[in-house]
């Protein structure tokens, strides 16, 4: 049986896709900071009887990482890591205290880059493997209000898709998961991280920001939790989500390929593929961009109107020229 590891398992898009990936066929191991919140996975997984265990795993301390890792390895070689451990908060960065935004980096971004180098030995040994980081929609797009949030899942992105060239022979893969709002317990933890001040200069930028939680609480079903997050982030998927990048060799599919929230304007499609328990993973192409024939588009439209309007000027001289009498 294939062992994947799973971080930040205790609610949400972690919580979710520890069950999936067991329900899939592989032996989780979850990585939770305070066990104290293991229980509710716990029942769900012994409800199903799907092989998920519960580990201690604080990804911002080198001797849990270490120590994690050393008990997975006694049952056999990871062979999917995803990394979804991680905190928010949404303040102006003139009013983030710098050890707050230390503390973001640690989790979101070097907590992941300390997984990765537990286990990226051994997949390359073995040629083998699969490397899935949840990074976000603000990894992509800079969110104000949230800049230490969006800049830590910025990193994690970058990294994810240089590492994807550097493994690229060694047949290990590397997929960044780009979610969009989830309603999951993230709000609540980060709350202490979360400012309003009315009397404050950014006023309008938290407001609108706080528009946003609203909405989200809106997209969540009826448990508090929106039902395409119980559909979370699977590895080996065949492109990244709303990405401009794409690998060249899809896995097998063994799930849809999409899931939106039910009832509600709001959705987050993932494009996850579950490779079959017992498959090796191909040595897919590095993330890269698409061929283009040609010049960019803006500048082949831009030449192209240019020239469109040169046409319709030497037209109008030529027109003139023909009525003129000889």
């Amino acid at each position: 049986m294939e062992i994947a590891v799973v971080t930040g398992t205790s609610t949400g898009i972690g919580f979710a896709t520890s069950l999936r990936l067991a329900r899939h066929g592989y032996r989780v191991f979850a990585g939770m900071r305070n066990l104290g919140k293991a229980e509710p996975l716990r029942a769900a997984a012994a409800e199903a009887r799907l092989p998920v265990e519960v580990i201690p795993l604080d990804v911002t301390s080198a001797p849990s990482v270490r120590r994690a890792f050393e008990t997975v390895a006694g049952h056999g070689p990871v062979d999917v890591l995803v990394n979804n451990a991680g905190i928010g908060g949404a303040t102006p960065l003139e009013l983030t205290p710098e050890d707050e935004h230390r503390r973001m980096f640690d989790t979101n971004y070097f907590g992941a880059i300390c997984c990765i180098q537990a286990v990226l030995p051994a997949m390359r040994e073995r040629r083998r493997g699969t490397i899935v980081n949840v990074t976000s929609i603000a990894g992509r797009v800079a969110t104000p209000n949230q800049i230490a949030y969006s800049a830590s899942k910025w990193a994690l992105e970058c990294a994810g898709e240089a590492l994807a060239h550097e493994v690229r022979r060694f047949g290990v893969r590397v997929v960044n998961v780009e979610p969009g709002v989830v309603m999951t317990s993230i709000f609540e933890n980060s709350a202490e991280a979360t400012r309003y001040d009315k009397t404050s200069p950014y006023q309008p930028i938290m407001r609108r920001n706080g528009k946003l939680r609203a909405t989200s609480t809106a997209c969540a079903g009826p448990s508090g939790r929106t039902q395409s997050a119980s559909r979370g982030a699977a590895p080996g998927s065949a492109t990244r989500t709303g990405s401009r990048w794409a690998t060249s060799s899809p896995i097998r599919s063994t799930t849809g390929a999409s899931s939106s929230t039910s009832g509600s304007g709001c959705s987050l499609t993932t494009r996850g593929r579950a490779p079959a328990p017992g498959t090796s993973i191909p040595r897919a192409s590095p993330c890269r961009r698409p061929e283009r024939a040609g010049p960019t588009r803006a500048c082949a439209g831009s030449g192209g109107r240019r020239r469109g309007r040169a046409r319709a000027r030497r037209a109008r001289r030529g027109s003139v020229r023909s009525r003129s009498p000889r």
